[in-house]
């Protein structure tokens, strides 16, 4: 499966539109689950160090951490993954949709 990208056909859009786009690549399998471990670490992952905390199998981790590196959203340095700024910015505009979901789910019952 190819990376999304702004301005061409992504899954469930046509239009290719940027939010399709990002919407397509968090939609992925474990796509999010990565970036919130990493948001929640206190310095770098490794590899395994990621696998462990997402509870993940490698070749799926491999194949999602080469689609978020490509989009900027995480970055590899000599210690392991870290979120870049943009992918720090990402996760900090994602919390009140969580928040939101929260609330959703406790009014749904």
């Amino acid at each position: 499966m190819r990376l999304p990208q702004p301005g061409t056909r992504v899954r469930g859009s046509r239009s290719g539109r940027p939010v399709m786009a990002l919407l397509d690549l968090l939609g992925r399998r474990m796509a999010l689950r990565i970036l919130w471990e990493l948001s929640r670490a206190d310095a770098p992952l490794t590899f395994r160090g990621l696998q462990a905390a997402a509870n993940t199998n490698p070749a799926l981790l491999n194949t999602r951490l080469k689609e978020l590196r490509a989009a900027s959203l995480v970055v590899h340095d000599g210690d392991g993954y870290a979120l870049s700024e943009e992918g720090r910015t990402l996760v900090q505009l994602l919390l009140p949709i969580g928040a939101w979901a929260e609330r959703w789910a406790a009014e749904s019952k």
